[in-house]
């Protein structure tokens, strides 16, 4: 499936250094920061580098490097910000949304790291 990455959006801007964020980690291939409009104590957005729309786009075509990269950015803010229950911390969601149905609201794939209290379930039925 061929998808269509747009350069304009948001995510783009703060990689390119247009738009300002509150950096937690940054590697080579991930960056992780502050989301501005938190929706628990912790909130964290982490994207890839890369171009990449939502999850499937970029299991499919990131390279090994970037995927491994990206995951384990994810595992080092989790043990930064203490809220890995490996690590003694209370537990934490994360959450991707892909597309219309998933209620995507910036094209540049991108998950969402929230901890810092009971986060209840999943989805309303």
């Amino acid at each position: 499936m061929a998808y269509s990455y747009d350069p304009t959006n948001i995510f783009a801007r703060i990689l390119r250094g247009e738009i300002p964020n509150r950096t937690v980690i940054e590697t080579e291939h991930t960056l992780a920061f502050e989301d501005i409009n938190p929706s628990a104590p912790v909130h964290v957005l982490v994207i890839p580098k890369g171009p990449y729309v939502c999850f499937d786009h970029f299991a499919a075509d990131a390279s090994a490097e970037e995927i491994a990269d990206f995951h384990r950015a994810v595992a080092g803010i989790c043990r930064k910000l203490g809220i890995s229950p490996g690590e003694g911390g209370q537990g934490y969601r994360v959450l991707s949304n892909a597309g219309h149905h998933g209620h995507q609201e910036v094209p540049h794939y991108h998950m969402h790291l929230l901890a810092g209290r009971p986060l209840g379930p999943m989805l309303a039925r």
